[in-house]
């Protein structure tokens, strides 16, 4: 029997599972918690650091660049460690570089050790959804269901326990993420059963061939410019609000909730009534005037968190569907594919906070969310050009009765690469 044969036999709650699956979710929820940890306190990190804006921004340059890169080698580790080793490899890696940035004692160590952080996160996002698959009852969906859970849950809670950490210390979040992760990798190791070593080994250059495609690469560039005007806003925008830890923490709470609820329930309601490519035609345009509003507003509060609030709608909306558009038009293997893409995309999630801080730095504060929304905007004219393409990867996987959901767990290590953020 199919895995899609005993969902439709034995229909079951996706919150219904074994106690290794919840070790791995409860990971999953704490690694997500990462993505926006930070943001509460880089303002407190510029101040009692002696730091500049273009400085403390390094901490998602590094954190993301190293992701980036793991990338293209994360198939390749899982395929000959197994998903369980290489899930607890990550972990560690995790709570030793947040255990390590809470110690440091300059912007330049913090900026070193989240790149190790990035290591382990890439590992573990890379192998976290495997594991829940391999391991969950229900079925292959009710593991997404799950997964997707953690996911939002994590970046809804990351910002807010990052602002109330903050309020005693800016090291506060960084320790915390460590004992939580310690807790975390215990709970793994005990509860989760040894996973077997896949029999096919990824190639390390695969990811760089499957761009070739031009549908794939097209996809990944414009993830690329929407990942600039999304860590734009997510690295650069905490400074020009100067608010305190927990309130910048509601703010991304706020943000984070949106980001959980359009990803899991807007998303596939809004693609399935106009279609993939026109709701993200539509989608980026509204993101790109938030961004330009927000330029027009950078001296006035309430348009800054307002906007960085409304934002997590187009952020959630987006993130599941370039997903799922990825899935779709590649014709390689889904993990290949899906390693190919973030690769791509999170080189501009990690050089966008960089740069917006150094032009902010020399050419003043509204000028960073302007170019950030001018390379969301061009993100629609180059998606339009794989638009047929698109449309007709969609159509042929409805006339088979297919999904561009993963339907085996064998490839599901990537899809949480890919939908991470």
């Amino acid at each position: 029997m199919t895995h899609l044969d005993a969902d439709h036999a034995q229909p079951a709650s996706p919150f219904a599972q074994p106690k290794a699956v919840w070790a791995v979710a409860l990971a999953c929820v704490i690694s997500f918690m990462g993505i926006g940890l930070v943001d509460p306190i880089l303002p407190a990190l510029k101040t009692q650091l002696g730091a500049s804006t273009s400085q403390v921004s390094l901490l998602f340059t590094s954190y993301l660049v190293v992701t980036a890169v793991m990338m293209l080698v994360t198939n390749a580790v899982s395929s000959r460690l197994g998903a369980k080793r290489t899930l607890v490899v990550g972990l560690v890696l995790i709570a030793l570089f947040s255990l390590l940035a809470g110690t440091s004692g300059s912007i330049g160590e913090i900026v070193g050790f989240r790149a190790g952080w990035g290591l382990g996160n890439a590992l573990f996002i890379a192998t976290s959804l495997a594991v829940i698959v391999g391991s969950a009852s229900g079925g292959f969906a009710g593991a997404i269901v799950l997964y997707e859970s953690a996911l939002g849950i994590g970046i809804a809670i990351g910002p807010l326990l990052g602002g109330l950490l903050g309020t005693i210390s800016w090291r506060g979040p960084f320790f915390g993420v460590s004992a939580l992760m310690a807790m975390a990798l215990v709970a793994t190791i005990v509860l989760v059963d040894k996973t077997p070593t896949p029999d096919h080994r990824t190639s390390l250059v695969a990811p760089l061939k499957a761009l070739r495609h031009r549908g794939l690469l097209t996809l990944s560039l414009v993830a690329l410019l929407y990942n600039w005007g999304f860590f734009t806003m997510l690295g650069y925008a905490p400074y020009p609000m100067k608010l305190s830890a927990i309130s910048l923490g509601l703010v991304f709470f706020g943000w984070g909730v949106l980001v959980a609820l359009f990803a899991v329930f807007g998303a596939p309601r809004l693609g399935r009534r106009f279609g993939t490519a026109p709701t993200l035609y539509a989608n980026l345009t509204v993101f790109a005037i938030l961004l330009v509003i927000m330029g027009v507003g950078t001296g006035t509060l309430w348009v800054l968190a307002g906007g960085v609030i409304v934002a997590g709608a187009c952020i959630g909306l987006n993130n599941t569907l370039m997903t799922q558009a990825v899935m779709t038009i590649s014709e390689t293997e889904r993990p290949v594919a899906s390693a190919a893409y973030g690769f791509v995309r999170f080189i501009g999630g990690g050089l966008a906070p960089y740069v917006a801080s150094r032009i902010a730095e020399s050419h003043g504060s509204h000028l960073p969310f302007y170019i950030g929304a001018g390379a969301v905007l061009a993100a629609v004219p180059l998606l339009a050009t794989v638009g047929r393409m698109l449309a007709a990867a969609e159509a042929r996987e409805a006339a088979a009765g297919t999904t561009p959901q993963l339907t085996d767990p064998d490839e599901a290590e990537q899809l949480a690469v890919t939908s991470a953020t």
